[in-house]
Order: C-alpha cells, then sequence, then structure tokens
C-alpha cells in the first residue's frame, strides 16, 4: 500500500519521478501513456521537459541524446499498441463500464478529434493530454490503413518527444538556477498543453448559441 501511494506521490513531482526512474522509468512511463488506456493519467509532457533539463545538468547523469532515442521507441510502439487495441477491440470499448481509469468521455472526445482532422489528428493530439492516448485506439478502430498510420505515428512521436526534451535542455542552459524552479516550468508546459484543448471548446461553444 506505501508502495502504490509513494508511486502516485511521485506522479506529483516529474523532477523525482525522473530521477528515481531514470531511463528504463521514462521509457516505460512514455510507453503506457501512449499504448495504454489507463495509461491517461500520467504527465507525458512535463516529464519531458523536466527529463530534458535534468540533461542539461552534468550533476544529474542524464544523456539528452539516449534519452531522445529511447523515449521516441516508446511513443511508437505504444501507440502501436493502441492502435491494435483498437483495431482487435473494436465497438465493444465504446460499451465498457466506466472505471477508476477507464472514462468512455475520453474515448468520444478522442473519436471527434479525429473525425474533424483525420490522419493529422496523430501529430496534433500527441501535444495534448489524454487524448493522445485514446486517439491511437481510435484509428484503429476506423481500420485506418497501417502503413499511412505508421507515417503518422513515427512523425508525431519525433516532434513531441524532441520538442519536449529540446524545451527542458535549452531552458536549463540559457537560464541559470531554473532547477531550482521546475514547478513553475511544469504549470507553464502543462498551459500550452490544455491550450488546444481549450480553443477547441471555446469555439464549440460560441459556435452552439449561433445554432
Amino acid at each position: 500500500m506505501h508502495t502504490l501511494l509513494d508511486f502516485f506521490h511521485q506522479l506529483k513531482d516529474p523532477r523525482l519521478l525522473v530521477q528515481a526512474g531514470g531511463y528504463v522509468g521514462l521509457t516505460v512511463i512514455i510507453f503506457c501513456e501512449t499504448g495504454l488506456l489507463v495509461g491517461f493519467f500520467l504527465p507525458g509532457d512535463s516529464l519531458l521537459v523536466t527529463a530534458g533539463l535534468l540533461a542539461s545538468q552534468s550533476q544529474f547523469g542524464l544523456n539528452l541524446w539516449l534519452l531522445g532515442v529511447l523515449l521516441t521507441v516508446a511513443a511508437i510502439a505504444g501507440n502501436s499498441l493502441g492502435y491494435a487495441i483498437g483495431r482487435y477491440t473494436g465497438p465493444r470499448l465504446f460499451t465498457r463500464d466506466d472505471s477508476l481509469l477507464f472514462k468512455k468521455k475520453h474515448l468520444f472526445r478522442a473519436q471527434a478529434f479525429y473525425e474533424k482532422h483525420g490522419g493529422k489528428t496523430l501529430i496534433i493530439a500527441r501535444f495534448m493530454p489524454i487524448v493522445r492516448t485514446f486517439v491511437p485506439v481510435v484509428a484503429g478502430l476506423g481500420a485506418m490503413k497501417f502503413r499511412s498510420y505508421t507515417a503518422y505515428n513515427v512523425l508525431g512521436a519525433v516532434l513531441w518527444i524532441w520538442s519536449m526534451l529540446f524545451i527542458g535542455y535549452f531552458l536549463g542552459r540559457m537560464v541559470p538556477g531554473i532547477e531550482n524552479h521546475i514547478t513553475k516550468v511544469i504549470l507553464v508546459v502543462i498551459f500550452v498543453s490544455l491550450l488546444p484543448g481549450l480553443i477547441s471548446w471555446a469555439r464549440e461553444r460560441s459556435r452552439e448559441p449561433a445554432a
């Protein structure tokens, strides 16, 4: 029980999570967030920026390039698993009961987003918490051609992983002492990550009265 509580406590502190998990822990978290429906609550963006920031400081012993390669592979593999879940599980997911770690509303949200933006959803959704976990499942459910899916999957993974790592890395290099203000950086990253969803929600709200 204490181990589980410690894990959830660490989820609130990306710096502690990066230091405790190392390469293996980070790879597992990125794979779970992008490949398992129960991984939607994991802190992908803030974790990546924090990892990049700590990699810029020699005392933490993290290699940026090794991190980038490992996490890119994990993100690609995770999305491939999500696609397979959608392809072979099918509509049964939409009839599944809600649980602590599964909410159908996230699946419906991802489906609406996918229907609106098509294949490029796989790239856009990489930068949107929760949505990025469910979009691969919806793509598999919609029987998107695997070759096309893989192209979007790889491109999205590369853009997401490396942009987040480099943001953290260059902040760590350019702003002295920023490693002592990681919480503020994470709050900004979370806000920016949620911004596309907030804009989309605001647009939908503005269309409702007009309709």
